[in-house]
C-alpha cells in the first residue's frame, strides 16, 4: 500500500486495524452531544480510515445526528454538515483534524 505523500494511504485493506476509537460525551450544560473520532492505520502505521463527528441528535436527528464530520469513507474524503455532505480537498490527516477542530469550535461559539 503506497503512501500518496498526504499523510494517508491509498486505500484500506482488511488488515488495517482501528488506533482510535474515541468518545468524547458533551454534557448538557456545555451543549450536549458527542464528538467521535475514529483511526484506523496499516502495519506502518499510516493512516488509511478516519471518521471525525459531533453528533447531536437533540440538534439534528438526519444523518444519524452527525451535526459536522470528515471522512473518508464510500472511497473519497468529504465533509459533512447538517446532512449535507460534499467533497474536500485531502492534504493531511492532521489538516484534516484541524479542520475538524475549527468546525467544531464555530459551531461552540454559536
Amino acid at each position: 500500500m503506497a503512501n500518496n505523500s498526504t499523510g494517508l494511504s491509498s486505500f484500506a485493506t482488511a488488515s488495517d486495524k482501528k488506533l482510535i476509537d474515541e468518545q468524547h460525551v458533551i454534557s448538557s450544560k456545555k451543549g450536549n452531544g458527542i464528538l467521535h473520532r475514529e483511526v484506523w492505520v496499516d502495519d506502518s502505521g499510516n493512516v488509511t480510515r478516519y471518521n471525525l463527528a459531533y453528533i447531536n441528535h437533540n440538534l439534528f436527528s438526519d444523518d444519524n445526528g452527525r451535526i459536522i464530520g470528515f471522512d473518508n469513507a464510500h472511497g473519497y474524503h468529504h465533509r459533512h454538515d447538517y446532512g449535507k455532505v460534499e467533497a474536500v480537498t485531502f492534504t493531511s490527516f492532521a489538516e484534516t483534524e484541524w479542520l475538524f477542530e475549527q468546525a467544531w469550535l464555530a459551531l461552540r461559539s454559536k
